[in-house]
């Protein structure tokens, strides 16, 4: 069992020099961070090489790369333009840093962007075996782990997004929500940076699909998928023993000379309109004019890493940046000072530590950041405790570095009271509040956000198969028609909404179709069986649908019953005095609720609200349960909550007491139960211990198996009355 990481780019850069190709690692955070796990040998790494490699040549670098345990996925120059370029770049990466303007929805970039994980999965599947973990990595692969599910239904698959996950209302932008987040729902596990972003994934995924959820977990048909918050660290050994180093202390000292007495703010930035540069550079101009006594005082150090400055916007960016930055030092600059020292390329990783570990300013502001790495290794950095972090609380980081001195972004005076408090804060603050950043940055490394992913996939997985021994198909339903054939005298009790029908919008839609009475028709043909249909519908629709078949009926959850060829009786001394005050109370909540009902039933009301507005009906349905809970108890009366219902009713009127009083004096050697709602959980506790109870949905439940839907359902019943069960008993 090896783990596999699937990511858009492998963590080596190909060079090309004299036609013969060589590897050069690359610096980035998530390379650095899985470099142990696809080192250690049962790993490996798939992902594109970073160039076009002609087809002649394709061969000689897999056979290079595999001795790095690494597999390519070769990309031609087209989908990298449509697929990275396009897709990611241009509509996935904008959207999702709540900057939709920038976002070109383009069907053909969409195209390749589906085309293209398929050719991830491709490739994946030749070092692919049964029981491998696969982790795949950010927003250029969000289609993957559904890819991946459909080729290995009972893999292991995790998926990390490095980027924020926006709210439902930007999301639902995308002309291909779905299909993303179909992508997105074949992995067992989905982390995120923040919760926040784990509360926004969730609110989309149960707005858009056919899925729920409790807590963290989304409930589709064949699994759980957990989502949760894995914030990620950085290699903290590495930048805080960077420092002591020999070239370090040489860029140090160099640093240091001829500035004294002067106080360096520093920014490190890919070039990005996330990352909030012009306000920052807005904010120092603010602070030279308001407070002219630290010009001469202070200097930005500002680097700008080169990104993708062909694009339009990113080419805008820059050369919005260089007149800024000329015109503010054309303004304010001396024969021997300068406020903003500005450099547009990238330095080695020794300079930059340097810098780090000289500046008592690092200034973060971006406008939207996943996480921001800058920050944590500017505090790795600082092996003295000293310096002042001001951190933009639209980062990632914010969450976790809360001793920084955390700025909204957008606000320019925000930012420069910051700068200002910086500036001034005494030194045993600073100290008190860096140390406390570094503990955090030294425990929550990279290694702790690997090992913590991983341990999570696993127990993910246990708790999904411990599951899929309850669930009630193949094995199970062998045992099952086993001990039906061999018995002579059978009960079925039968749930009926959303066990042997689907739910549906109307409650008046949901009668019986012909499969379903053929099915009942066929169950009752046998004289062993005895079928009792036992359901919260009023009596009046059961006799409608089932009064002409040989079946006992249970209706409004027991408050009146009827057995085969005889006439409804109700519950003795049940009262509906309750009904009216209750009613009245509904209604408010009906008024202030589009799209919901109240439905009377004999001696129960219930609250619909299928219909209502996914979001506004919980939250009305949670209003209800905690200000009538009480005022039920009072009367007397139960109050169920259901699926998309509330039920008010009488005490004495429950599923379970309504079978028992159906079992009474009778002595079945076969019992089997049906349901998918909290009233029958009341049956399946009142069950004998031989009963097979069955739940219908995947949820947490007294009974001892589970099915997926009311077709699974179907499929149960009818393997049942199949002859060849019958022949073989």
């Amino acid at each position: 069992m090896k783990t596999v990481i699937i990511s858009n780019r492998l963590p080596v850069k190909i060079i090309e020099e004299n036609e013969e190709y060589t590897f050069i690692p690359s610096e980035g955070g998530l390379a650095t961070g899985l470099a142990d796990v696809y080192k250690s040998g049962n790993s490996i790494w798939v992902g594109w090489p970073g160039i076009e490699v002609p087809e002649e040549r394709q061969e000689e670098v897999t056979q290079k790369l595999s001795e790095l345990n690494l597999y390519p996925v070769f990309l031609t120059q087209n989908e990298i333009n449509l697929y990275y370029e396009g897709f990611s770049n241009e509509i996935l990466w904008p959207v999702f840093h709540y900057m939709v303007t920038y976002a070109h929805f383009e069907q053909n970039y969409w195209d390749c962007y589906k085309s293209v994980n398929e050719k991830f999965a491709k490739s994946a599947m030749q070092v692919l075996q049964r029981k491998d973990k696969i982790w795949i990595q950010d927003y250029q692969l969000l289609l993957l782990p559904g890819i991946l599910r459909q080729k290995l239904p009972a893999a292991t698959i995790g998926f990390f997004q490095h980027i924020p996950f926006p709210s439902y209302e930007i999301f639902r932008l995308i002309p291909w929500r779905e299909e993303l987040l179909n992508g997105l729902t074949g992995a067992d596990l989905i982390g995120f940076h923040t919760y926040d972003d784990v509360r926004h994934f969730i609110s989309t995924a149960t707005r858009l699909l056919p899925v729920n959820s409790s807590s963290n977990v989304l409930n589709s048909n064949e699994r759980q998928i957990v989502v949760e918050a894995f914030p990620m660290g950085i290699d903290f050994n590495k930048f805080s023993g960077l420092t002591a180093t020999k070239e370090v202390k040489e860029e140090i000292d160099y640093f240091r000379t001829g500035k004294e007495g002067m106080k360096i703010i520093l920014s490190i930035d890919r070039l990005d309109y996330s990352k909030g540069i012009l306000e920052r550079l807005k904010a120092l101009e603010l602070l030279l004019q308001v407070h002219p006594e630290y010009i001469g005082k202070i200097e930005l150090f500002m680097i700008v890493v080169p990104s993708r400055d062909t694009v339009p916007q990113y080419s805008e960016l820059r050369d919005q940046i260089d007149q800024f930055v000329g015109n503010l030092n054309a303004r304010y600059r001396s024969i021997n000072w300068i406020p903003v020292n500005y450099f547009y390329r990238s330095f080695p990783i020794e300079v930059l530590s340097a810098l780090y570990a000289t500046a008592d300013i690092c200034l973060v502001t971006p406008m939207r950041d996943g996480m921001n790495l800058v920050s944590k290794e500017y505090i790795a950095s600082r092996n003295n405790n000293d310096g002042v972090l001001i951190l933009s609380e639209m980062a990632g980081a914010s969450k976790e570095l809360t001793d920084a001195v955390i700025v909204n972004p957008n606000n320019l005076g925000d930012i420069m009271e910051a700068i200002v408090t910086a500036l001034k804060m005494p030194v045993e603050e600073q100290q008190q509040r860096m140390k406390a950043m570094r503990a955090i940055v030294e425990k929550f490394n990279v290694k702790h956000w690997v090992n913590n992913f991983i341990l999570r996939l696993n127990e993910v997985k246990d708790s999904q198969k411990s599951l899929l021994t309850k669930h009630a198909v193949n094995a199970i339903n062998e045992v099952i028609a086993a001990k039906y054939a061999k018995t002579a005298d059978r009960v079925l009790f039968l749930d009926y909404d959303g066990t042997l029908v689907d739910f549906t919008g109307n409650i008046d839609d949901a009668s019986p179709d012909a499969e379903l009475y053929d099915l009942i028709e066929n169950l009752t043909i046998d004289h062993a069986n005895k079928v009792v249909i036992i359901s919260g519908r009023r009596h009046e629709t059961l006799e409608q649908w089932f009064g002409h078949l040989k079946v006992d009926l249970i209706a409004e959850h027991g408050a009146w019953q009827k057995s085969h060829g005889d006439k409804w009786n109700s519950l003795p001394l049940l009262t509906d005095q309750w009904k009216q005050e209750i009613k009245t109370l509904l209604e408010t909540y009906t008024d202030r609720t589009p799209g919901s009902f109240i439905e009377e039933k004999s001696y129960s009301l219930v609250w619909h609200y299928r219909k209502a507005e996914e979001g506004l009906g919980e939250l009305r349905a949670n209003e209800i349960i905690s200000h009538m809970k009480i005022l039920a108890a009072d009367k007397g009366l139960q109050l169920m909550p259901g699926n998309k219902v509330i039920e008010f009713k009488n005490m004495e009127v429950n599923k379970g007491k309504a079978a028992l009083n159906w079992l009474y004096d009778k002595h079945p050697d076969f019992i089997l139960a049906l349901g998918d709602d909290h009233t029958d959980e009341d049956i399946f506790r009142a069950m004998p211990e031989e009963a097979f109870t069955i739940k219908v949905g995947n949820n947490i439940s007294e009974a001892k198996y589970y099915l997926n839907d009311f077709k699974e359902v179907r499929k149960l019943l009818w393997s049942l009355v199949k002859e060849e069960f019958v022949e073989r008993g």
